[in-house]
């Protein structure tokens, strides 16, 4: 495989914006589809799980694979509602560069902001694509100003389009300095290259020199050859362009219209000319199994054989479909690789390619390669896979916390076993989604990331999985968490099988920043406890979190420091060290000032402006504090914190106080004292 012709790509936008419309068009143009699927009319390509036909919104990141002038474009779709965040973290994880899909109505709209946030943190270069140019209230140059204030980056135009909403005919090249029309006709397949409407002439050139201005500060040759007056290739141009976007320096902007087959071949020419192939993306840092130091894994073919798990999807038949995306080295058919991640050795049956839901046998993936492995039993996302001699461990993905939970139960007995069994496999391929069962009550409680996901995935049990259950009512998933520093001393003394048992451990708990983790830090100084009972210690001290203080629920924003040790070896034992510890804790915590935290979330609506007044008025009376406002043309747009427990069932009451007109989106911001 050449990969300086290769694309690893992801497409990444608000819900709404026309990231799948935009998907079927490419894989139209590129040859992959006979036709043309609509999101609207439920046949859509990329959209093949049925829950996902039936909402018209994209759930799982689909891969497939196309090809544009040679180039190979491995495109992972991505979803938008922010309830599938984890998708969309998991698949930036292994991409090399990013299209950013906006509505030229909406501009950058919250869900936006949000991924482009987790693009920054794993710096996937971008460029952007401002779609849906055809609809009432679209305005290109409003939303280039709306990315360059809400993102912080410096965006450049490469087109800009002639016309708008119905008006809208097509878009000036301001390179090659055409007027491309696209013939409907053909769907947007025969494009007619123009000169410039006389009208268009002033504003094209302007921006033109806009553009010119960008790139001369990146390449010397264009500023000689711009101040002397002299032509500017194209190859020149995109050269000093593929450099800015590669080393994140500006964001080259296409736009168009998906839905009317207008402006989606530049877009492609822009994936091929400036996004990085997998040789030119930054390296990656991993950690050495054996030596525990940080190695940066080097992009080679000829390289040990390293790969990550990150996304896994189940199939009836074939069992666990992981998709991998390979560093380093080749991953070869039917041969045996070693998990690091798990310490399991895994059998490589078969790879595959996937083209949205269809697949093709391969051989081998190659680095910088993307693909299916299936055979394996005991890898989960995250996970990282090569040799056994050369074992490196690649960063971790961090995935939120699921802060709603529901009651499930199946309707017959019989169904328990399998309801247990589909929901360690829903658990596996979404790590977002935890469930646990209470040992004394029988309870099966089932954890998302809101309303929607759980929903979705409770679908999933009956409609694919077969599994019958009754559903309760969403509840809020609390934490506890404490008040005020207290230190702490307990022993422990018994005398078990006529062997006395005893330990003491001195534990200081204290309230830590909002949002950390909780944690537990040895401040001993003195030597000769064996480092088992030191282990036993803090694996008690984790378990307790989870434990909770006073109601059961996992603790936060908590610190635990052990300040002193009784030891004596020849009555110590690790039994008598995790039983003082648990001790200590709990009457520790009961003294620091125990408190139930509640999970408080960001939200977004937005509506017409006429609605403002009862979107605020609404929100007040479930707690919620606005933060802040912004008006756009049609509509404002405001932003507010408040507890999830008095957010079930808003978008309801949203839709009836803006006559369906106002839309919401939310996400987790933090734990804080329930009042």
């Amino acid at each position: 495989m050449d990969t300086l012709k290769t694309r690893n790509i992801g497409i990444m936008a608000h819900i709404d914006a026309g990231k799948t419309t935009t998907t079927e068009r490419i894989l139209f143009y590129t040859g992959e589809n006979y036709r043309i699927g609509e999101v609207d009319n439920g046949q859509a390509t990329m959209d093949w799980m049925e829950q996902e036909q039936d909402r018209g919104i994209t759930i799982s990141s689909a891969a497939t694979t196309c090809f544009w002038k040679d180039v190979q474009i491995n495109i992972i779709d991505t979803p938008g509602h922010v309830d599938f965040t984890a998708e969309v973290e998991r698949s930036l994880r292994v991409l090399d560069g990013a299209v950013g899909v906006f509505c030229a109505v909406g501009g950058v709209e919250p869900q936006s902001e949000t991924v482009w946030k987790q693009a920054d943190h794993y710096k996937v270069p971008r460029i952007a694509f401002i779609n849906k140019m055809d609809r009432m209230g679209a305005d290109f140059y409003s939303v280039l100003k709306d990315i360059r204030n809400k993102l912080s980056v410096n965006p450049v135009a490469i087109f800009i389009p002639v016309g708008k909403e119905s008006e809208f005919k097509g878009v000036i090249d301001l390179i090659e300095m055409k007027f491309l029309t696209f013939d409907s006709e053909t769907q947007g397949s025969k494009i007619d290259y123009l000169p410039i409407p006389e009208d268009y002439n002033k504003l094209a050139e302007e921006y033109r020199e806009k553009l010119l201005d960008e790139v001369a500060s990146l390449d010397d040759d264009i500023t000689e050859l711009y101040l002397s007056g002299e032509t500017i290739s194209r190859d020149l141009i995109i050269r000093a362009l593929r450099k800015g976007t590669i080393e994140q320096k500006l964001l080259p902007v296409f736009v168009g219209s998906s839905l009317k087959n207008i402006g989606v071949q530049p877009l492609l020419d822009g994936i091929v000319d400036l996004l990085p192939s997998p040789d030119e993306s930054i390296p990656l840092k991993g950690i050495a199994v054996k030596s525990n130091k940080s190695v940066i894994i080097k992009h080679d073919t000829k390289g040990p054989l390293l790969a990550l798990i990150f996304k896994i999807q189940y199939d009836r038949e074939a069992g666990p479909l992981c998709f991998v995306r390979v560093y380093s080295g080749v991953l070869k058919k039917s041969t045996s690789v070693l998990n690091f991640s798990k310490k399991k050795k895994e059998r490589v049956n078969r790879i595959l390619r996937m083209h949205a839901n269809r697949s093709e046998e391969l051989n081998e993936l190659s680095a910088g390669d993307i693909g299916v492995v299936v055979g394996f039993k005991f890898s989960q996302t995250g996970d990282s896979i090569g040799l056994e001699g050369h074992q490196v461990l690649l960063e971790k993905m961090d995935f939120p916390e699921p802060v709603i939970s529901v009651a499930i139960e199946p309707k017959t007995l019989s169904d328990r076993e399998k309801l247990k069994k589909s929901l360690e496999i829903l658990s596996i391929e979404d790590p977002t989604f935890t469930w646990k069962e209470n040992e004394e009550t029988g309870q099966i409680l089932i954890n998302g990331m809101g309303e929607l996901h759980l929903d979705v995935l409770t679908t999933r049990l009956t409609s694919e999985m077969k599994v019958d259950s009754r559903i309760g009512k969403p509840q809020v998933t609390y934490r506890e968490s404490i008040t005020k520093p207290v230190e702490m001393e307990y022993k422990f003394s018994k005398v078990l099988a006529g062997k006395e048992q005893a330990a003491g451990v001195k534990l200081k708990v204290s309230p830590i920043e909002t949002g950390k983790e909780s944690l537990f830090v040895n401040n001993l100084k003195s030597r000769g406890v064996p480092q088992e009972f030191l282990d036993s210690i803090k694996d008690a001290v984790y378990n307790c979190f989870k434990g909770g203080i006073r109601m059961g629920y996992e603790v936060c924003d908590m610190k635990v420091e052990l300040t002193g040790i009784d030891y004596n070896e020849m009555t110590a034992s690790s039994f008598a060290f995790v039983s003082a510890t648990n001790m200590c804790f709990d009457k520790a915590c009961m003294e620091a000032g125990p408190v139930l935290m509640e999970p408080v979330m960001d939200v977004s609506i937005v509506v017409p402006s006429q609605y403002v007044g009862e979107v605020i008025s609404s929100l007040t009376k479930r707690g919620g504090i606005v933060s802040s406002m912004e008006s756009k043309t049609n509509f404002d747009q405001v932003n507010a914190q408040a507890p999830l427990s008095k957010l079930f069932g808003y978008s309801t009451i949203l839709r009836s106080a803006t006559q369906g007109r106002g839309t919401f989106s939310m996400h987790f911001s933090h734990f804080s004292v329930k009042n």
